[in-house]
């Protein structure tokens, strides 16, 4: 008796039917390979670029550094602490986005009758329990280097009329007692002026550059 031929088996599934290439189906397989690999390389760059911003130091970290050196270094000379120096010169300024400390170099928002080396803007002032806007002549520096050594030589001098107006923030053994000493001898006229330094020196660990 004659053997039957077995037929050749010849394998159906999605890339072959019975031994033919689905082409179809092998670019459709191709293309998915190609947008899994494509999705992961972008999810990758995406971290890299997180990452990097990461590292990257915020716009009120750069301000710190900007101001550190010189309110340290006016520390050494007048015992006038860091901290508050650098707290004031973020309340005052607004993290040295305001008029008067951007194009100014104004960071403390110090008055001046000289109309030789002042501005005229527009400031608020906490006057008889409520806030007011008014124009304010006010100090022009050519750095904000220069407006931190004349706010120390404020402290160690005082005023024209009262040359110990701030002798107690020289005098003051802690950051907490040279902002109640500020607003005793009435340098801002923000009744919780001396209690918005305490906060800012807290929240950014500002103390760490008394030492």
């Amino acid at each position: 008796m004659a053997k039957r031929r077995r037929k050749k088996y010849r394998p159906t599934n999605f890339l072959f039917n019975r031994g033919h290439l689905k082409w179809k189906n092998l670019f459709v397989l191709l293309l998915a390979f190609f947008l899994v690999g494509y999705g992961v390389y972008e999810l990758h760059q995406i971290r890299v670029e997180q990452e990097a911003r990461a590292k990257m130091p915020s716009a009120k970290e750069q301000f710190i550094a900007s101001v550190k050196p010189e309110a340290q270094a006016m520390m050494k000379q007048h015992h006038v602490y860091a901290s508050i120096t650098i707290a004031q010169a973020i309340l005052e300024s607004n993290w040295g986005k305001s008029t008067l400390a951007a194009k100014y170099y104004n960071l403390f928002g110090v008055k001046s009758d000289d109309p030789n080396n002042s501005k005229v803007l527009r400031t608020q002032e906490y006057v008889n329990g409520e806030w007011i806007t008014i124009n304010g002549r006010f100090q022009v520096y050519a750095s904000w280097n220069a407006s931190i050594d004349e706010h120390a030589l404020l402290m160690v001098n005082g005023t024209t009329y009262n040359s110990q107006q701030y002798a107690q923030v020289i005098a003051a053994t802690s950051y907490q007692d040279a902002a109640q000493a500020l607003q005793n001898a009435g340098y801002a006229t923000d009744p919780t002026y001396a209690s918005k330094l305490i906060s800012i020196i807290q929240k950014y660990k500002l103390d760490q550059y008394d030492s």
